[in-house]
């Protein structure tokens, strides 16, 4: 298949473009080189025979030239993580970036168009047991971006062979968002903000891979959105113990105030956004330590077929292992 995946610089689209090379497909890879993580991805799926484009979601005019003979679209790219950016930016990306991405696709005559969402539009309110049908709650600007964005892919239904997934947290080798955590627990310096009892439900990263090949070729998948989560749910204190276990380190006993970090990770970030500097510690950070909700499997299942194999102790030995191979423990 001719395949196009955008945010392929990223941890996931990049994952996704060497798997999709593995198994014969042709790949044009879309992203951006803001740091080294992106540029060494970029060198990475390039040199497995990946066609890596460096451009934005939002020139329109490129990305319909960039689209024109692409069988699958893989929509991954997003503006995520940024703290330090102006809330325009994410609504040029994840909604006008999309609808261009959209539009192209319905010109190209695409035989199917994988959007990737976000847990993020259910907000960190809800607690318990998520499904498709829970209310949406996004309570930052990326995931009421994310959210608009999935509105606009549904109302185009009827024009292109599409589907939504709502990721879950992701992780495996390739993944440097959690180093940090891997590198504070081995050099026992990590501390538990809150009790440490909120729940998580990961997905590792193979597992996420196989969900979205059956969301590009399953005929049950048409207009549908799905959550893609994980093997088993698993605590803070769970996660923590696992990690200190496979890297011979003591668990961590001590714990810091949820409360205080949430007000100063609250001011800091009022006080270092505007001045477009990306505050050390942030709301969205300090998530991590609140957020407490694990998700049904049930409809990705039923209608797809769709079973996470990967739990999360076979999944840090996956991690440390590549984290050791780069050097970074």
């Amino acid at each position: 298949m001719k395949v196009f995946i955008t945010g392929a610089t990223g941890f996931i689209g990049s994952r996704l473009a060497l798997r999709c090379l593995e198994k014969g497909d042709s790949v044009k890879a879309l992203g951006r080189e803001n740091n080294q993580t992106e540029a060494e991805n970029r060198k990475l799926i390039e040199a497995k025979g990946a066609k890596v484009i460096l451009e934005s979601v939002t020139n329109r005019d490129r990305i319909f030239d960039l689209v024109r003979d692409v069988d699958i679209v893989y929509h991954l790219a997003a503006a995520q993580h940024e703290v330090n950016v102006l809330d325009q930016v994410f609504w040029d990306v994840n909604v006008t970036g999309t609808k261009n991405m959209l539009e192209a696709s319905v010109d190209a005559g695409c035989k199917r168009f994988v959007h990737g969402s976000t847990i993020g539009v259910y907000g960190s309110s809800l607690e318990g047991n998520i499904d498709e049908k829970s209310p949406l709650m996004p309570n930052n600007i990326y995931g009421v971006t994310k959210l608009e964005g999935e509105s606009l892919v549904l109302s185009y239904k009827e024009k292109l062979p599409l589907v939504i997934i709502r990721i879950s947290e992701t992780y495996g080798p390739g993944d440097r968002r959690l180093l940090k955590l891997f590198k504070g627990v081995k050099k026992n310096i990590f501390f538990m903000i809150g009790s440490g009892e909120n729940m998580h439900h990961l997905i590792f990263i193979d597992d996420l891979i196989e969900g979205l090949f059956l969301a590009a070729t399953s005929k049950n998948a048409l207009g549908e959105i799905f959550i893609f989560a994980g093997k088993d749910p698993l605590t803070t204190n769970e996660m923590v113990a696992e990690i200190a276990k496979q890297l011979g380190t003591n668990i961590p006993k001590l714990h810091a105030p949820l409360s205080f970090f949430l007000a100063l990770a609250t001011i800091t970030e009022k006080i270092l956004r505007p001045m477009g500097i990306q505050p050390p510690l942030h709301k969205r950070r300090i998530d991590f330590f609140r957020k407490s909700f694990f998700f049904s499997q049930e409809k990705s299942f039923n209608l797809l077929g769709f079973q996470p194999r990967i739990g999360f102790s076979q999944g840090v030995e996956e991690v440390i292992k590549w984290y050791k191979e780069m050097g970074f423990l």
